[in-house]
């Protein structure tokens, strides 16, 4: 089993309005287009991901009690995620209002204030049967929960699960910036794989070394990954008329342990031994993967028979 630990939100997603223009949403001064709410948050979309390719997967957070919280549930229960992880609380679910540019490309802005994932509390322990753990954005940056996932990162890390790290920065909720790079380069040693954007890359001030495997999304451009050997293999992005981004990283993180999973290559040893070509092979599945989420509104990963 895979755990998948972190937030789960909801987005609120544009839908371009009819604008007598031709523009969406009525032009400059006109009504502003609709907003359809998607289930969503980075851990929440990756437990989804993991679910639908058919990966034993479970999730662990705490969800609000209100309707948001309900329809998650719904979802990763769709996905066939064991959801016995999840604690509930009756604080309000966390709001991301998505804005994407005309390239696809997505910003957010977050309603998170006493919302029920940053109550989150340290599990007693995770299934005996699970093989890696993964994490990230805003469940690493927001407390008390933050320092509870980073409990849960630190301790399972020490009884040698696999663990894959996302940041996937999000400025606007990081409140001190140089705190959290510094938090950030302490939880290294704890970390199997690192998958970062070049965004992330940048705002981190550059891509860091410590874990077995860094795979770097390259956007338009594909996906690199540099071994802790000093080896380097990249692969082109898949070909896809771009609809939005939302997802796709949380889709690269699944489809990356999915394929290691599949290689019984879920441990800093057996990533080390992975040559040119399962590389290749993974960050291949990786890209295809992405870009089926980038054809479609929200995010909405695919399903195992859709990479065949």
């Amino acid at each position: 089993m895979i755990v998948v630990a972190g937030e789960a939100l909801i987005d609120l997603v544009p839908r371009p309005a009819a604008d007598p223009t031709g523009g969406p949403g009525g032009g400059a001064g006109g009504p502003l287009p609709p907003l359809l709410p998607r289930l969503g948050g980075g851990p929440y979309n990756t437990a989804v991901a993991l679910g639908r390719l058919g990966t034993p997967t479970a999730f662990c957070s705490r969800v609000s009690t209100d309707g948001f919280g309900t329809a998650l549930l719904d979802g990763l229960r769709s996905a066939r995620v064991d959801t016995s992880l999840v604690q509930r609380g009756p604080e309000p679910t966390t709001l991301a209002v998505a804005s994407v540019g005309s390239d696809g490309s997505a910003g957010y802005g977050f309603y998170a204030q006493g919302t029920a994932d940053r109550l989150f509390e340290l599990p007693a322990q995770l299934p005996p049967s699970t093989r890696a753990l993964t994490l990230g954005t805003c469940s690493l940056v927001l407390e008390p929960g933050a320092s509870a996932y980073e409990a849960l990162l630190r301790r399972e890390a020490d009884r040698g699960v696999f663990t894959l790290l996302d940041p996937n920065i999000r400025p606007p909720v990081i409140p001190d910036a140089d705190a959290y790079r510094a938090r950030f380069a302490r939880w290294l040693p704890y970390v199997s794989l690192l998958k970062l954007s070049e965004e992330d890359a940048r705002w981190l001030g550059g891509v860091p070394s410590g874990p077995a495997a860094v795979v770097l999304t390259r956007g338009g451009e594909g996906l690199t990954v540099r071994t802790r050997a000093g080896a380097e293999f990249a692969v082109p992005a898949a070909p896809v008329d771009v609809v939005d981004t939302i997802g796709a990283g949380d889709t690269v993180n699944a489809a990356l342990l999915h394929r290691l999973a599949a290689l019984d290559a879920l441990s800093e040893r057996a990533l080390d031994a992975l040559d040119e070509e399962r590389w290749r092979d993974i960050l291949g599945f990786a890209a295809r993967a992405a870009a089926v989420t980038c054809s479609r509104t929200g995010a909405e990963p695919p399903y195992e028979d859709e990479l065949s």
